[in-house]
């Protein structure tokens, strides 16, 4: 199964979906094999499908919001039309799926369903049906077809192969489509200015969809484009991406109490990122927020990040930037927006976007940086990235680090501590900096971990002083990052 050109990057996925496509019959032991696939809206899931199943020579069916009645009968429509064969509309899913597997019997053949979390909506019987038909006696257990079942609702989806669910333990393949990650994103975009490429991702992420058909393919052309770009784009009411953020909350069926959940994620955004923060923010009890922050964490719209060094203690992130720049840019000057003032807006909300926005963001990007090309960086890939909090008690203060990179634990060994790094947007790295650094260190051996070889990292979106490269150039235990090596 040879990728598609027009399919840009998800090489990694195509070739999951391909292995998974074009098993044996004899490596499946005669039987059907069941892959899920499961991501946030707007990545692309259903654009993949549709190109895997027209190489395979399979067949793709878009559920839709409907009764059981009216999915079964659209069902057996685009059975039809696969098989070649007349097939009467099914009396329910208990016939539609035993036809489905029977239709698939000498060759391997893909079977893909789209949106599946609509149809189990409308009949909530349908998984344990699937693994009925999968099992001992089912018709699955002398089908070729490769069954892919694929969702956006990720409760839902997440919950498919979970727990006591039916299908857990069924599945051969669990594919999980994600944003595109910065530096593919930039090409995807066809952005070369480093700068240019954190602000554009920023705003809209490594989302697909926000190229093209969100933007009319409106992409910044420099660096000095970029807000004349953010004016054209995402502030202009006549651009879908202008309610997007509002429509992702809005498309969880989960979330029933808009305006609550906006406000946690308004204070996420504001930089009141853990549990007793966002509380305060909102003016609601500690208890009385953990059910929304599991609710958006199980949309994976947030993200719950344990502090490094103190475990019990965690920060929350919000995982789409795009909600990120809604909640600090858009959402308290709507008003102002829908009658085109984006001018004005942007003008007197700028500083915010690269304060709250933007800067949080970078240094979300050094911590993903650093976990994926960390091999590059020190003597070996780490383990675990993250971030944490250091006490400094000679002055009475916490010391923030913003990346830390920790080597695999290993048994009766102090954990040991590949590297500590601080990340800057908009100021100029200088000494002072890598002092902090060299203090958390220190503190940190007082507290058993292992930092012998640990690598003081500085990763600057403004540049370094003069007298902070001079001193890396003469200690390799000194890195500088910059834009450039972020995104070579």
């Amino acid at each position: 199964m040879d990728k598609p050109q027009r399919i840009f990057g998800r090489t990694r996925e195509w070739n999951g979906l391909a292995s998974f496509a074009t098993r044996s019959i004899e490596a499946t032991q005669g039987g059907a094999s069941l892959g899920v696939v499961s991501g946030r809206r707007r990545q692309g899931k259903s654009f993949l499908l549709q190109a895997a199943t027209e190489v395979a020579g399979g067949m793709y069916f878009a559920a839709t919001e409907a009764t059981e009645a009216e999915s079964l009968r659209l069902f057996a429509e685009a059975l039809a039309r696969h098989t070649g064969e007349f097939i009467e509309p099914f009396r329910d899913w208990n016939d539609a799926i035993s036809r489905m597997f029977r239709s698939v019997r000498d060759q391997p053949a893909i079977l893909a369903i789209d949106e599946f979390p609509f149809l189990s909506k409308a009949s909530p019987a349908l998984p344990s049906i699937i693994q009925r038909e999968l099992g001992p006696g089912g018709s699955g257990r002398t089908s070729a077809a490769r069954l892919l079942l694929c969702g956006s609702a990720m409760p839902v989806m997440g919950g498919l192969l979970a727990g006591q669910a039916p299908l857990r333990g069924r599945a051969s393949l669990e594919l999980v489509i994600q944003p595109f990650r910065h530096r593919e994103s930039a090409r995807f975009w066809g952005l070369t200015d480093p700068r240019l490429a954190v602000l554009v991702h920023a705003v809209v992420g490594g989302t697909p969809a926000y190229r093209h058909e969100f933007t009319q393919g409106d992409a910044p052309t420099a660096i000095d484009d970029f807000d004349a770009w953010v004016i054209r784009t995402i502030l202009n009411p006549q651009t879908p991406l202008f309610r997007e953020a509002r429509y992702l909350l809005a498309e969880e069926s989960a979330i029933r109490d808009p305006a609550l959940y906006h406000s946690v994620l308004a204070a996420i955004a504001a930089g009141n990122n853990t549990n007793g923060g966002i509380a305060s923010f909102i003016g609601r009890k500690s208890d009385q927020i953990t059910h929304p922050l599991n609710v958006l964490e199980d949309c994976a719209l947030i993200a719950r990040e344990p502090d490094t060094f103190r475990p019990g203690r965690a920060r929350y992130r919000i995982v789409e930037p795009l909600i990120t720049f809604y909640e600090a840019v858009m959402r308290k000057r709507w008003a102002e927006l829908e009658i085109h003032r984006a001018e004005q807006v942007w003008a007197t909300t700028r500083q915010t976007f690269l304060t709250q926005v933007a800067g949080p963001h970078f240094e979300a990007l050094c911590r993903a940086f650093t976990l994926e090309s960390g091999d590059m960086l020190f003597t070996e890939h780490p383990s675990e990235v993250g971030s944490g909090t250091v006490n400094d008690p000679a002055s009475r203060t916490q010391i923030e680090i913003d990346v830390v990179a920790l080597a695999a634990q290993q048994s009766n060994n102090p954990r040991r501590i590949l590297s500590l790094g601080e990340a800057k947007w908009g100021e100029v790295i200088g000494h002072h900096h890598l002092q902090r650094l060299a203090t958390a260190r220190d503190l940190l051996r007082l507290k058993g971990y292992d930092t012998d070889t640990t690598v003081l990292t500085l990763y600057g979106g403004a540049g370094f002083t003069d007298e902070l490269t001079a001193a890396a150039a003469m200690d390799d235990r000194i890195l500088l990052v910059g834009l450039e090596r972020l995104y070579s």
